[in-house]
């Protein structure tokens, strides 16, 4: 599988499907390594998908000297981008880190973004997700990955999903983890997400972006979506009433590929 020496590491990345470019990223995991059966159905049989290992995820490793922020982990992107020779590409974003980096890469390298859709967002941590994301590294810290798993679980789901897929979403092998035994990266990885703040330089992102708020979400709810509509020009915004931090379930992710799907055949 491709790995590339991208801005100072070694960066792993694939490519699935055929079409017009695409980049999917989430939160602090990866699609890698057999996840790409959890991106949007049917965007690898539109789009030519690139999915990547994040700094210290899977098969990328880092540079510990390196101060971890959100600009650091987009320049990852771009140079791996022009390594591959792509431009013109639909950002797909999502569950919080993703649609960060992608904001970051609208603004410093805006030929490289044809689209942009973010969900999960924020434009900057409030003092409420700022405590959050601090609380969740703190429990992984003191408590152990197991524990982490659980709290971060138990936020990011709807109850009744939770009750019915418990076995499935907890354990060694289950929902983030790649973060089990990294520790380190974890906390690099909170780090760069509590520094970013593009309240002063939204403006500037000037590619046709959709902004999908989760009515639901405990994390990342329109309070922290809204701002990143208000501010981008020309953004759109959708709410999606019964979706909580990670779409799940059948019905909701037919919902959440007509949305997508709808918005990436515009652009």
């Amino acid at each position: 599988m491709p790995v590339a020496n991208i801005n100072g590491h070694q960066m792993y990345y694939e490519i699935h499907g055929e079409g017009d470019p695409a980049i999917c990223m989430g939160g602090w995991g990866t699609f890698c390594h057999g996840g790409d059966v959890h991106l949007a159905r049917g965007l690898t049989d539109r789009y030519k998908t690139l999915i990547v290992d994040y700094r210290g995820i899977g098969e990328s490793d880092d540079d510990l000297s390196v101060e971890p922020r959100m600009s650091v982990y987009a320049d990852d992107v771009i140079q791996l981008l022009d390594h591959l020779g792509w431009s013109n590409v639909h950002f797909v974003g999502l569950v919080g880190m993703g649609a960060c980096i992608s904001q970051v890469v609208a603004i410093k390298r805006p030929e490289l973004v044809r689209s942009m859709v973010n969900m999960g967002s924020w434009a900057y941590c409030d003092d409420f997700l700022h405590d959050q994301l601090s609380l969740f590294r703190d429990v992984h810290r003191d408590s152990g990955f197991l524990a982490f798993q659980k709290f971060v679980t138990v936020m990011s789901f709807l109850p009744d999903y939770y009750n019915a897929n418990k076995d499935k979403l907890l354990g060694p092998e289950a929902g983030w983890k790649e973060l089990n035994g990294r520790f380190q990266t974890h906390e690099r990885l909170v780090e760069a997400c509590l520094h970013h703040d593009i309240r002063d330089s939204m403006a500037q992102i000037r590619c046709p972006t959709l902004i999908i708020h989760a009515g639901q979400d405990l994390v990342t709810s329109p309070r922290t979506t809204l701002p990143l509509e208000h501010g981008i020009p020309g953004a759109e915004g959708v709410l999606m009433e019964e979706i909580a931090h990670v779409v799940a379930g059948k019905e909701q992710k037919i919902r959440f590929c007509e949305v997508l799907f709808d918005f990436l055949e515009r652009h």
